[in-house]
């Protein structure tokens, strides 16, 4: 996604807080890099819009916290199939 950086960094703040997101997931529907993503919302936004940041954060908080049992999970299912 190419064009304006604070518009993008606006538009994927927007879609982690409602969707609650990943980073990855983000990068993958706006089509750029984790790098990219983690970069506007943690930088840029915080600049632009501190409450869409507050919001982004905690979503990213949650997400943080959550990451060591989708591991496990995507584990097992990648064990049970066969």
């Amino acid at each position: 996604m190419k064009g304006d950086p604070e518009q993008r960094a606006v538009q994927l703040g927007e879609y982690i807080a409602a969707n609650r997101a990943t980073v990855r997931a983000a990068a993958a529907v706006f089509g750029c890099s984790k790098s990219t993503v983690h970069k506007d919302v943690a930088v840029r936004l915080r600049t632009l819009q501190p409450e869409l940041f507050r919001q982004v954060r905690a979503v990213l908080a949650c997400n943080k916290a959550e990451r060591h049992l989708r591991g496990g999970a995507a584990t097992r299912r990648k064990y049970s199939r066969r």
